[in-house]
């Protein structure tokens, strides 16, 4: 988990997250921007409403991929989010 076990992430709030179903993907929506998600990225970023701790979302999404190594894989991937400042 990331060394903040007390951080609950939301997207910044010049973040949307959106469904496409032209391209069948999650999109981050930004000013002048745009970024597609791959995988599971959008049910991810979908937990993220500021409520939720990091061991929540693992634990929330642990119960639809049971056998994944959440425990590494959703706190890498939100610290990458993070980094680009969509997360806040």
């Amino acid at each position: 988990m990331p060394s903040d076990a007390s951080w609950r992430p939301a997207l910044d709030r010049s973040v949307m997250l959106r469904y496409d179903r032209v391209r069948d993907a999650d999109l981050l929506l930004m000013p002048e921007r745009a970024v597609r998600l791959s995988g599971t990225g959008g049910r991810i970023l979908r937990l993220c409403d500021g409520s939720r701790t990091v061991a929540d979302i693992v634990t929330e999404l642990g119960r639809s991929y049971p056998d994944a190594p959440l425990a590494d894989e959703v706190p890498a991937f939100l610290d990458r989010i993070r980094a680009e400042g969509w997360l806040r």
